[in-house]
């Protein structure tokens, strides 16, 4: 396991997710058992893999679908408190997820656009400073740990506000440091090692904190910090690896 923990930490994101097609069904057979369940795919395992960069998370890493805490608590709120499986939604997700992206392109009920400025794997490529969408032209929008990348984040959290229905919903998760009462972010910080040093990985330009959630608000969006893993019993949330305490930025446009 040791070599599988380098390439994860190591190998670009692009090569990662052609390799995960090849590796993730020798792992699944691997480390299948019933202690653990991916609610994703409903597999079950005797353990999961570790994950993180620099140190790891022991047993977070779903060895079928590769989701990680996160994923699974994203996919456990739109699965039991929304309609978004089964609703006729447009939904445009950015810098898509492989846990998610092969499920939802097979949803008849989802119009599904993803988009990248860079992945290989997306149907459009887009910059998320400018994005090549028409005015309230999505009901859903994901974008998960991207905006801790972007340099002007309030340019492009507007973005995903411009191409948003009204009423309609975005989740844009980040990595957050709850402990914080504001963003940590220095523009001075433009090395590698400076950014790993003081962001946590090398191609981070902050760490958000509690502000988050209003700098979302400032753009116009309403936003619900749901502490969804808060309703999940202690035991059912060590089954399926969550993070207690993590909180959902579910926002919605006016």
């Amino acid at each position: 396991m040791n070599i599988f923990k380098l390439i994860l930490n190591t190998l670009p994101r692009p090569y990662l997710i052609k390799l995960s097609y090849l590796v993730s069904p020798i792992l699944t057979l691997y480390l299948k058992g019933d202690r653990y369940t991916d609610p994703i795919d409903g597999k079950s395992f005797k353990k999961f893999l570790p994950y993180g960069y620099g140190e790891q998370r022991p047993n977070v890493l779903s060895p079928s679908t590769l989701s990680l805490e996160r994923h699974r608590l994203m996919w456990l709120y739109l699965k039991n408190k929304t309609n978004f499986f089964t609703a006729k939604k447009k939904v445009l997700h950015m810098a898509p997820e492989q846990c998610f992206l092969p499920i939802f392109k097979k949803m008849k009920n989802l119009d599904y656009t993803t988009a990248d400025l860079y992945s290989p794997i997306v149907d459009v490529k887009a910059d998320i400073l400018d994005l090549p969408f028409k005015d309230n032209n999505f009901d859903v929008v994901f974008c998960n740990h991207v905006l801790e990348h972007i340099d002007d984040d309030a340019k492009a959290m507007s973005e995903l506000h411009r191409v948003l229905k009204p009423n309609g919903m975005g989740i844009f998760q980040v990595p957050q440091d709850l402990s914080l009462k504001k963003t940590y972010e220095d523009s001075n910080m433009i090395s590698a090692e400076e950014r790993k040093k003081h962001f946590g990985q090398y191609d981070h330009v902050r760490i958000y904190g509690n502000d988050y959630f209003n700098r979302l608000r400032n753009i116009g969006f309403k936003v619900d910090e749901i502490d969804y893993s808060k309703t999940i019993p202690d035991e059912l949330a060590d089954k399926y690896r969550l993070t207690k305490g993590e909180i959902l930025p579910v926002c919605f446009k006016k």
